[in-house]
């Protein structure tokens, strides 16, 4: 009796395990496919001085590369500071202040005159982490790929070993004086 459900008990979790399996496989594949046709929507371009000068940003690795060249350009048009390192307000003069009093007034809203550089930087970094995500996913997607794999080549296995090394030990067999023992059917 224990024998049989050992057998059922193998079974049961080598079949989980493959439907797992195949199931992480596809959503892998799905989601590595969905990141590279968004990507490829977007249109983007490698710059002249990008690792893919010319070619269509499509893939998690290529939108990371195309990432960091964005911060390199930001960078080049701000003099190396980052945005946390720049005043938020331009002066009557153009010279950046985080003086609010000190800034200059545009005459069409009122408001102080904000420092564009600085707010260049909030593009920047919506569209670099948004590039940064898509390369993220796409590492998640690979994971789930090699994981699928894993749970269905182990599940395979049990399921052989189920087969192949409990089955057998319960199989018709004589005893000691002659007598077959049931066979548990499969």
């Amino acid at each position: 009796m224990r024998s049989k459900l050992y057998i059922y008990a193998g079974i049961a979790a080598s079949i989980v395990l493959i439907v797992f399996g195949v199931g992480a496989t596809y959503m892998g594949i799905d989601g590595r496919d969905r990141v590279r046709s968004e990507l490829a929507r977007e249109q983007i371009v490698g710059t002249p001085d990008s690792t893919i000068p010319g070619q269509k940003v499509d893939t998690g690795s290529e939108a990371q590369a195309f990432a960091n060249v964005m911060r390199k350009h930001t960078l080049e048009a701000t003099g190396g500071l980052t945005y946390a390192q720049m005043d938020r307000f331009l002066d009557a003069n153009g010279k950046p202040t985080s003086d609010e009093k000190l800034a200059a007034v545009d005459p069409k809203t009122g408001a102080p005159v904000e420092n564009g550089l600085r707010n260049m930087w909030v593009s920047e970094t919506a569209l670099s982490t948004a590039l940064n995500t898509a390369y993220f996913a796409e590492s998640v997607a690979t994971f789930a790929i090699v994981m699928g794999v894993a749970l269905l080549l182990s599940g395979i296995g049990f399921l052989v070993l189920t087969l192949r090394v409990l089955a057998p030990a319960i199989s018709p067999a004589k005893t000691a004086r002659g007598t077959a023992t049931t066979a548990i059917p499969v």
